[in-house]
């Protein structure tokens, strides 16, 4: 089993900076995938909408939304993925799931809530 455990989440105003990580934990031979993604207010589960996704030497890819605020990196030595926000906007307020691919297994974070004030 493989638990993914989120942190950086929180209240910012408009045009700040919040890192999310997320750490793997368990039976871990290999991640494929690591990815973030948002569920806005409102929407459902299965509305969730890619932020941010990298797989093992892989390019990054972004939401249209993101480019050019938002960058994805990962650790592989610590399990681990993180997600810079820079000049956030109140559009981007959201509760943010981290997402691995894990020996061809799907696991999901417990998400982290994001709230950018205007």
């Amino acid at each position: 089993q493989v638990q993914l455990v989120e942190s950086g989440g929180g209240l910012v105003q408009a045009g700040g900076s919040l890192r999310l990580s997320c750490t793997a934990s368990g039976s871990i031979a290999s991640i494929n995938e690591m990815g973030w993604y948002r569920q806005a207010p409102g929407k459902q589960r299965e509305q969730r909408e890619l932020v941010a996704g990298i797989t093992t030497g892989g390019r990054p890819v972004y939401a249209n939304s993101v480019k050019g605020r938002f960058a994805i990196d990962r650790d592989n030595a610590k399990n681990t993925v993180y997600l810079q926000m820079n000049s956030l906007k109140p559009e981007d307020t959201a509760v943010y799931y981290c997402r691995m691919v894990v020996s061809s297994r799907e696991y999901w974070g417990q998400g982290t809530q994001v709230t950018v004030s205007s």
